[in-house]
């Protein structure tokens, strides 16, 4: 177990004028889970690469237990990386693909033995120790991959998308299962992820990335309730906030022709002060709840029912769409006219228009 520290980390892809990964800064504690997350080309398995050596630190640092990695190869940085594809070994049993990584280092067949075992029964694998892989599900041959990083003790566990060729059902069940395993050993994981769900149920800390920069580190609570920018707010939840850039009026901002949204004091005088005609403004669907009459008018585009709720999508002019949380059985039907309010309780956040910064 150890400590990571990336310090102004960047790496540039050989015929690129542009940095993968732009002057990261990351200190992850010793036994911390660590979620990288962003959209494709965001530059979080580039930094994951980095860490593992593979992909080179072209300036900066990183660090791992305090020990310098520029330079370090990958075999020498004690850590274990479990992929995407699994990466069996179609020939061997699975006790053989976990163990195979010590065998190579010369440990006895004893020893080796010892701790597939240790490791096949956290995983719920004793049963299938001597089966081949194509006699496995997904599910178990992405477990055997654990396995095989486990048995190794390394300092530092490095995943990058290990649930992406899973099936939803199976993709719940599995990082489920990884999360409490690394609690219950408390290895220090670093975990990328273009599911911003999954991110916000795994990790005790998240970094979300965007063009190789770091847009926000912070835990998913914060992510939630005070996101830095507008790329991190619409990013983070599912159904995304609702952001909206409007003109300011008196008493907030305008929406659609006849409707608004009224602020609080406190942001009306922020926005006095950066001077500004508009603002992006953002709300969480769940935020938002159907009235009789009063808040802004929209019209219903579509209705998401799951059963236990729904989720209302709707328009109030011409660029303006927005989505509400109801019940199933108030829930309107499409093209009706309804209005939407904010909850009593509910946060509006205000992000500056142009440089999408939180004001």
């Amino acid at each position: 177990m150890a400590t990571i520290a990336y310090k102004n980390a960047s790496c540039i892809y050989e015929g690129s004028d542009k940095l993968a990964v732009d002057s990261l800064n990351l200190d992850i504690a010793d036994g911390e889970f660590v979620v990288l997350v962003g959209p494709s080309g965001s530059g979080k398995s580039t930094a994951l690469r980095m860490l593992a050596g593979l992909e080179d630190i072209d300036e900066g640092d990183i660090e791992i237990g305090g020990r310098n990695m520029r330079g370090v190869p990958s075999k020498d940085r004690d850590i274990a990386m479990v992929f995407q594809n699994y990466a069996l070994y179609p020939n061997k049993t699975v006790a053989e693909n976990m163990g195979f990584a010590l065998k190579l280092r010369g440990v006895s067949a004893d020893e080796r033995r010892r701790k597939v075992e240790e490791a096949a029964k956290l995983l719920d694998l004793t049963d299938f120790l001597d089966r081949k892989p194509a006699k496995l599900s997904g599910g178990q041959r992405q477990r055997v991959a654990m396995g095989r990083a486990i048995v190794r003790e390394p300092q530092v566990f490095c995943m990058d998308e290990p649930l992406s060729n899973l099936d939803a059902k199976l993709r719940v069940q599995t990082r489920t299962q990884i999360a409490a395993l690394q609690r219950r050993l408390g290895t220090t994981t670093v975990y990328v992820t273009h599911d911003q769900v999954e991110a916000m149920t795994m990790g005790d800390r998240v970094a979300v990335l965007r063009n190789g920069k770091l847009q926000q580190f912070a835990t998913p609570n914060e992510l939630y309730d005070q996101p830095a920018n507008a790329f991190v707010a619409g990013f983070i939840g599912s159904p995304a906030m609702n952001l909206m850039t409007l003109p300011i009026t008196a008493e907030g901002v305008r929406v659609g022709e006849n409707s608004s949204l009224e602020l609080e004091r406190a942001q009306l005088s922020a926005l006095h002060e950066e001077g500004l005609k508009e603002v992006t403004v953002g709300v969480r669907p769940e935020q938002l709840e159907l009235t009789d009459s009063g808040g802004m008018e929209v019209v219903v585009d579509l209705v998401e029912d799951l059963g236990s709720e729904a989720y209302v999508y709707a328009h109030a002019g011409e660029g303006v769409n927005l989505v509400a949380r109801s019940l199933t059985k108030a829930a309107p039907r499409l093209a009706d006219t309804v209005h939407l309010r904010k909850h009593p309780d509910a946060v509006v956040h205000l992000f500056h228009p142009e440089t999408g910064e939180r004001i």
